[in-house]
């Protein structure tokens, strides 16, 4: 199936990154069609020129980086761990909404307690050898602690890291935080001068498929299409009202005396044909944002609204999606971000 398919598509391949990127394309009309859960190969019926392949989050940085994969979602931490050469990648979309987390220092609780120090720089001066940190992102941690003139050592860790400090072979950590309930259970905390990198799911591209293969551009735009739409959309709400008045400039008026229910551009008001033959009722169609709802409804009785419908929108569509014409501008320049 794949190997027929000349554009791929690379996502995470387990864990709650991969039923979070799953979700989110779904929901963005990207449903992901996969007859079989333990294959590593699947369909996007949405758009079947393009094959989709799951693998690990850092693999699918490396696959994109060396060309043999063309689009990768996985987490920003990953990218920056892997990426190489800035050239190789490009960020198309640097905030999908979901996967959030930080690469953080963590440190035993007990610090506080025996040493009364709080930040990362106090408890160095309190050694008299380079701090040893255990980590799975050795660049990202070398790049940090080195642009704060911190002396380290770093340890190399494939299992799990929480117990590198009880064991004792390192003093502190250097992993990935969400909800922070893991350090808590292994009695850490992060140090709030500690983060090294935030991070959350991004779209990433190979950049001489962008520049070399028509179709793969193509791609990228359809792809952006989608999402961006997608996201536009997410945060807004579509409210009709049934509302009476001279005219339809009459109506547009009244909605815009208010601070909630003007719309992307305005409102969109069309005449209503009533039973009893009552003149002048216009049915008034808004944009409206979702946290400004109640105070929309609030908005729109006040000027005389009524028969109040709201509905969720898939898509809202701009004339190009800005993150497309950011990354033309990317491509041209040789920027690693669009």
């Amino acid at each position: 199936m794949l190997s027929q398919q000349t554009i791929r598509l690379s996502l995470p391949s387990k864990g709650r990154l991969e039923s979070d990127a799953l979700d989110f394309l779904t929901a963005a009309g990207l449903k992901i069609f996969k007859p079989n859960p333990r294959q590593y190969q699947a369909e996007l019926p949405a758009l079947p020129e393009l094959g989709v392949i799951f693998q690990r989050p850092g693999d699918i940085v490396v696959s994109v980086r060396q060309g043999s994969i063309d689009f990768g979602i996985t987490g920003l931490d990953m990218i920056e761990e892997k990426r190489g050469d800035n050239r190789d990648i490009l960020i198309l979309h640097d905030a999908l909404g979901f996967g959030s987390c930080a690469l953080t220092l963590a440190v035993p609780e007990i610090w506080k307690t025996v040493t009364d120090v709080t930040s990362l720089k106090e408890y160095v001066a309190t050694l008299a050898r380079p701090l040893r940190v255990a980590t799975k992102f050795p660049i990202l941690t070398e790049r940090f602690l080195t642009k704060h003139n911190i002396s380290h050592t770093l340890i190399s860790a494939e299992g799990t890291l929480e117990t590198a400090p009880t064991i004792g072979y390192a003093d502190i950590i250097s992993d990935l935080v969400s909800s922070g309930q893991t350090l808590l259970d292994n009695r850490l905390r992060p140090l709030t001068d500690g983060v090294i990198q935030p991070s959350q799911a991004v779209l990433i591209a190979n950049r001489k498929a962008l520049q070399t293969r028509p179709e793969v551009l193509e791609m990228a735009r359809r792809l952006l299409e989608y999402i961006e739409a997608h996201m536009r959309a997410k945060d807004n709400l579509l409210v009709i009202a049934n509302m009476r008045g001279e005219n339809a400039d009459v109506i547009t008026q009244k909605i815009f005396t208010q601070t909630s229910v003007g719309g992307l551009q305005g409102p969109t008001i069309s005449p209503i044909g009533v039973r009893d033959g009552s003149p002048n009722w216009y049915s008034a169609t808004v944009v409206v944002r979702r946290d400004h709802l109640p105070q929309a409804i609030s908005e729109l009785r006040l000027i005389g609204g009524s028969g109040i419908i709201v509905s969720p929108i898939t898509y809202i569509f701009e004339e190009e999606p800005p993150r497309y014409s950011a990354m033309l501008k990317a491509l041209e320049q040789g920027d690693a971000h669009a």
